[in-house]
């Protein structure tokens, strides 16, 4: 039998200079907990797997909100695997993540890797809305098949609008009946790891980093915004993480502290 389920979070701050979680709802295998974060002001939450999931044929879906000026970090305790389940019918799971960030609010999603095992068949869509005034680091990481395994299904799309604006929208597609030349050297060349790294901060108004590439299998590009994208392939996870913290901490040296900073406060 699939699993229908939606968790949701809010952040809003205490009045005391941090921030308060008034909506923890867990459900299914997602189970949102809170974490001691080492940020000022920012609370944190660890989204633990209380079971397999996603199995074909699932239905999950994340909300979180972060009101105007709160600052809320989200991660995982463990990578999220991909399984195909015992039905027969063939019919994908999905997995839906929809971010508010209000004015003057900070969140850093941080999930571990999405794992695409043999067998499984998986839509993911992040649907991401920001204030004017908001900042946002996102990561993704997709791991295409177990160790030794072809990789499963996967479809992800990430749709980012800023002030009502389109700011990024992105679908990606490997695995059995995705377009050919997905695996081909203009796309992975050979590669099963694949990530990108999304920082939208109002600092980079005044001066975005250019264009450039980061080694051989990683590229910055800024957005039509105050935002820029890091995509990168690799061998493997570990590889894969190397890179994009990387690029992260030179993102971070980069900005410059001013009316975009919230008491000194980066996208950290």
């Amino acid at each position: 039998m699939s699993v229908h389920a939606t968790a949701r979070l809010r952040a809003e701050p205490d009045g005391r200079g941090s921030t308060a979680l008034p909506v923890l709802e867990s459900a299914g295998p997602l189970a949102l907990r809170r974490t001691r974060s080492p940020l000022p002001g920012h609370a944190r939450v660890t989204v633990v797997g209380a079971m397999s999931a996603p199995l074909n044929g699932d239905r999950l879906a994340l909300e979180a909100e972060v009101a105007d000026g709160a600052r809320l970090t989200v991660d995982a305790a463990a990578a999220t695997v991909a399984l195909p389940g015992a039905r027969a019918d063939g019919e994908p799971s999905t997995y839906t993540v929809s971010l508010s960030v209000g004015e003057g609010a900070t969140l850093r999603w941080l999930p571990e890797q999405l794992v695409s095992a043999h067998g499984s068949d998986l839509r993911q869509t992040t649907r991401v809305e920001l204030a004017p005034t908001a900042r946002l680091l996102l990561r993704e990481e997709q791991i295409l098949g177990r160790h030794g395994e072809p990789t499963g299904a996967l479809t992800t799309r990430l749709t980012v609008h800023r002030a009502g604006r389109p700011l990024l929208d992105q679908q990606l597609a490997y695995g059995p009946g995705a377009p050919g030349g997905w695996d081909g050297p203009a796309v992975l060349g050979g590669h099963r790891a694949v990530g990108q790294l999304l920082l939208c901060d109002p600092a980079f108004g005044d001066a975005p980093p250019p264009a450039r590439l980061l080694g051989p299998t990683a590229a910055l590009t800024p957005l039509a915004g105050p935002a820029v994208l890091v995509t990168a392939v690799a061998a493997d996870a570990r590889l894969l993480r190397a890179v994009l913290d990387e690029a992260l901490h030179g993102l971070l040296d980069g900005l410059l502290d001013g009316p975009a900073s919230h008491h000194g406060d980066r996208v950290r």
